[in-house]
């Protein structure tokens, strides 16, 4: 808390994020050499990691200074293991031969039950993702079950509870005093064991600055991913051009996140503020298209006077794709004007899957080079009448935008 009532990321949170750094750069390696049913399991895998890091962070936001630093860094060690056994999920290792597939998903499921113990434990319901908390159900059935199951049904159970997980958020947390009442009915039964449920209330501004801090990690990778695949091979006109349309790229999706809010979207002046669980819904997935985008950027930069594997090539398209189209569907929910959704949102998230379908042939450099155009163009729009971004005269510095508690 600042002498100004504002509240930011603690050093606990902070370092908590430590871990998370760790986790993306697992996860972008992976992608090094994808294919479509590998770049399926490494979205499961960054769901099921986000998913643990979003549910700490709801804890910490609606906390605040009861926050229990134990918790914490349960929840960071879980995250930890997670990251470990990444590069072993679908991999047999020589040293152990066998995969990380179990340890991934106990893991996992340890700390899903856990954050939920952190909420019962505080007498807090989070009934803006309620899935944070009530994570016993049908949710995290699928994980549960497929510690019993081999490839490739374990990996299809993992996806079904991704489904679920986000459908079970997204429609529960439309009817919050449902979930109230469902829970104080629970502890109506078991009297005295813990403590009188409370609906939890967000603390918007932290969530925003959260959430964009996770947004920062994930733009670290791209970045980091360039660095070191320039480290291996020769300095040359391809290798610069590469350096400058990734980095270009970079500061656009940096721009419009941190200009317009996390949606990347000009908000309506006077609008509503989005529900959380469409934000952080829209927010899994724009990340999860930045670590996709920068593990395409990693292999460009080892190889930008050739043209990319079409598997490469289509993954960094379809993962800038992703996080323009999410960031689209935040823009339009949340008042965008037509002229927004449709001169520059539709475009730009078309765009990239254009260079994908006819530009599969094109060296590396160039291929950074056209998606570059993408963000480029969404930040020339400029508002015109009542259309007046919340952010758009603020500056890069304005943050993410406050979502509804």
């Amino acid at each position: 808390m600042t002498a100004s009532g504002e509240r930011h990321a603690s050093w606990l949170e902070l370092f908590f994020d430590l871990v998370v750094v760790a986790a993306v750069v697992q996860l972008a390696h992976r992608l090094h050499d994808p294919s479509w049913a590998g770049a399926t399991v490494t979205l499961t895998l960054f769901y099921a990691i986000w998913s643990v890091w979003i549910s700490y962070t709801l804890y910490a936001n609606v906390a605040a200074t009861r926050t229990r630093t134990r918790s914490i860094l349960i929840g960071m060690f879980g995250i930890a293991v997670m990251a470990a056994a990444v590069p072993g999920v679908g991999n047999r290792l020589p040293e152990v031969q066998d995969t990380r597939d179990f340890a991934f998903a106990v893991a996992y499921v340890i700390c899903r039950f856990t954050a939920a113990g952190t909420f019962r434990k505080a007498g807090t319901v989070m009934t803006s993702w309620p899935t944070a908390q009530l994570s016993r159900g049908l949710a995290l059935g699928p994980w549960i079950l497929s510690i019993w199951f081999d490839a490739p049904v374990t990996y299809q159970l993992w996806f079904v509870g991704i489904v679920l997980d986000i459908l079970v958020s997204v429609r529960r947390s439309r009817d919050p005093e449902r979930i109230m009442a469902r829970v104080r009915k629970k502890q109506a039964r078991h009297k005295g064991r813990d403590p009188l449920a409370t609906r939890g209330v967000l603390d918007p501004e932290h969530l925003g600055e959260r959430l964009g801090l996770f947004t920062i990690i994930v733009l670290g990778e791209a970045v980091m991913q360039v660095v070191i695949g320039a480290a291996k091979v020769a300095w040359d006109l391809e290798l610069g051009l590469v350096a400058v349309a990734g980095f270009a790229l970079v500061v656009s999706l940096w721009w419009l996140t941190f200009q317009y809010g996390v949606s990347a979207a000009p908000q309506r002046l006077g609008g509503a503020a989005l529900r959380p669980s469409v934000a952080l819904t829209a927010h899994f997935f724009m990340t999860a298209g930045i670590v996709a985008l920068a593990a395409g950027l990693g292999v460009t930069a080892e190889n930008p006077d050739t043209a990319l594997p079409p598997a490469v090539a289509w993954l960094m398209c379809a993962g800038l794709s992703l996080n323009l189209a999410a960031s689209a569907a935040l823009g339009t929910a949340n008042g965008a004007g037509r002229r927004w959704t449709w001169g520059y949102a539709v475009p730009t998230a078309l765009l990239p899957l254009a260079v994908g379908l006819f530009g599969l042939d094109l060296d590396g450099w160039l291929v950074v080079t056209l998606l570059v155009l993408a963000p480029l163009w969404r930040i020339r729009y400029r508002p015109s009448g009542d259309q007046t971004g919340a952010r758009s005269s603020a500056g890069p510095d304005a943050g993410p935008p406050l979502p509804a508690t």
